[in-house]
């Protein structure tokens, strides 16, 4: 079995799905942070010079993940910026991240989409056989 984290994309109609896989749940929140990177641009592309914090509560973990990815696209959109890595931790409800990245150079990282937000279609956070699974479809 990999015990390393990945993130992927699955389809959904007319949006897109975003996945975190990881030994940990706080894992899976950050490789599918990555996953919301890499629907708009290649996240190796993002240098991380800068450093922004999110703190949150949630009553479990599907909302919590649902706040997370909605964060990640309001900071996203509202400083201008991409983030390439992730560092979580979510102990009794509450999420602490911090997010390494840059400002958006539209011709050097060339953006492919612009993510509205989390959807709570197939919005899921849950163990399977030691793997943990974060997902959610956004908007697109």
């Amino acid at each position: 079995m990999d015990t390393r984290g990945h993130w992927e994309h699955f389809e959904h109609v007319a949006d897109i799905g975003v996945r975190g896989l990881g030994p940990t749940a706080a894992e899976a929140f950050a490789q599918a942070a990555l996953a919301l990177t890499a629907l708009i641009v290649d996240p190796r592309a993002v240098e991380s010079r800068e450093r922004v914090t999110v703190d949150l509560e949630g009553a479990d973990l599907d909302y919590l993940f649902y706040d997370w990815i909605n964060a990640l696209v309001y900071t996203m959109a509202t400083r201008h910026m991409l983030f390439g890595r992730f560092e979580v931790e979510i102990q009794d409800g509450r999420l602490h991240a911090t997010a390494w990245g840059e400002s958006l150079d539209r011709a050097r990282h060339q953006p492919v989409v612009e993510v509205k937000g989390a959807t709570l279609t197939e919005l899921a956070v849950r163990e399977e056989n030691g793997q943990w699974l974060a997902q959610c479809v956004v908007d697109v």
